[in-house]
């Protein structure tokens, strides 16, 4: 079965049509990848290898009637640990909900399986998403496929993972300053967080509401745009989902692209159909991404706190068994169940939000948000889109950013994206010249212009050389 390595979903769906392989042989590939190379990579935490292969025999029975099928039927997938999903474990990677089991499935996650697309696994990340590594999880870091040591950056760090080290075609993740972008880079892989609304949040475990988004982490651009298709749209169990009306690319793109050192400078060499870079530009020049780390650390773990309250020992999740009252409860709760991020970010914003720091923290920090908007889309009125490198670095080594602050450095050139609501997707472009790893680059539109963006990622991968598969990662 080596042929089968690192399938895209096109290829794949041709396979299963023209019934040159069977839904259950694919579902049996990457189940019996995972069994042998998880324990190495740890990405997956729940392997539903039982009712996965009764959904593939479905598919086959399906096929063999003469049926056509859609073109994710048969296909297999995993998902974050942040979607509820009926019947199965959802723990957002953390304690206090380690023996949770949803009792009903997100919307995306309803949406792929009435596409016919089977979920095989939920895969690790930073505990409810606080994190860029997924060396948060309560219960163990994931290893970068590429090199062992290294991060596979987070929170979606699981889901970017699982892709590259091809325990499934595409993932889902979810993005709130840069969670499935800067995995995506750092595991040479493809990352789509459309539009804020875009996708609906309903059934999807929140971090901060207003700047959550869900998208795919796939082998390429027309993967996830395939993904993308299957899961947006308005939700009526989510009233923050907008009708976007999608444009995909006209003739001529107008681009700038913003500089950082001799991060990915190459694109500004391409020479892309359709493609004009008209401005090359520093980082600095954009005046915002200092900014906008600021306004977002304080802006998230405000919601954060919100979001967290829910979980005291009484209403959801585990409950400490040493309490002797009301208060102890959710002390001792809170104290045994959340990780050290978990609580710290959750400090951070109850600090933000309390009586006589609102206006200093929490109202400075909206209005930093709204300066911050204006500004991106003041640019994308003269511009297409904005190209610039998804991070400042490739993966960091595990351990290596034991200083919270500096891991928040990490998401110094993907954050303004959320806090402006617009689409971005990072592709890879590139290894870095001193570690072999990979590079991302970023495409950042106006909001709806996510079918553009990703229109124009598919043709810089088809004209560029880029890793589409991993065929270096020695295990």
């Amino acid at each position: 079965m080596k042929d089968l390595n690192y399938l895209t979903i096109p290829k794949a769906h041709e396979l299963l049509k023209s019934k040159k392989l069977t839904s259950e042989e694919l579902v049996k590939f990457y189940i019996n990848k995972i069994k042998k190379l998880n324990p190495k990579i740890k990405a997956v935490i729940s392997l539903e290898d039982k009712s996965a292969l009764i959904k593939a025999k479905e598919v086959d029975a399906k096929i063999a009637s003469g049926v056509e099928i859609g073109i994710l039927e048969g296909i297999p997938y995993t998902a974050k640990e942040m979607f509820m999903t009926k019947g199965v474990k959802t723990t957002a990677a953390s304690k206090i909900l380690e023996n949770y089991e949803a009792p009903y499935s997100a919307t995306a996650i309803e949406k792929l399986e009435n596409a016919g697309a089977i979920m095989i696994a939920k895969v690790n990340q930073d505990e409810f998403a606080h994190g860029g590594s997924t060396e948060n999880s309560a219960y163990h870091p994931t290893h970068n496929p590429w090199d062992l040591d290294r991060v596979p950056g987070g929170s979606s760090g699981g889901s970017a993972a699982a892709v590259a080290a091809d325990f499934g075609i595409f993932s889902l993740g979810t993005d709130t300053g840069g969670s499935i972008r800067q995995p995506a880079a750092y595991c040479g892989v493809t990352g789509l967080k459309p539009s804020y609304g875009a996708v609906s949040r309903y059934g999807v475990i929140s971090m901060a509401s207003s700047f959550d988004c869900i998208g795919p982490i796939a082998r390429s651009a027309e993967d996830a745009n395939i993904v993308f298709e299957a899961i947006n749209g308005i939700d009526a169990k989510d009233s923050t989902t907008v009708t976007y009306k999608y444009e995909k690319m006209p003739k001529s793109i107008d681009a700038i692209y913003y500089e950082v050192g001799n991060v990915v400078d190459s694109i500004k060499n391409q020479k892309i159909e359709d493609l004009k870079i008209s401005d090359v530009k520093s980082i600095e020049d954009l005046g915002i991404t200092e900014e906008a780390l600021a306004a977002y650390y304080i802006l998230v773990p405000s919601e954060i706190s919100s979001n967290l309250e829910r979980y005291d020992g009484i209403r959801y999740g585990n409950s400490s068994q040493d309490a002797s009252n009301l208060s102890e409860t959710y002390f001792k709760t809170r104290g045994e169940f959340f990780g050290p991020e978990v609580k710290r970010r959750n400090l951070i914003g109850a600090y933000a939000l309390s009586a006589g720091y609102y206006d200093a923290y929490y109202k400075k920090a909206m209005q930093v948000r709204t300066l911050i908007k204006n500004r991106v889309n003041e640019i994308l009125e003269k511009y297409d889109v904005i190209l610039m490198p998804t991070t400042i670095e490739p993966a960091f080594k595990i351990g290596s950013k034991s200083d919270p602050i500096e891991m928040y450095k990490t998401d110094i050139l993907t954050v303004f994206v959320n806090l402006a609501g617009v689409p971005s997707v990072s592709i890879p472009f590139g290894l870095d010249e001193s570690t072999g790893m990979p590079m991302g680059l970023q495409i950042i539109g106006k909001q709806g212009d996510d079918n553009k963006i990703l229109e124009i990622a598919k043709k810089i991968q088809d004209k560029t050389e880029y890793h589409e598969k991993v065929g270096e990662i020695k295990i």
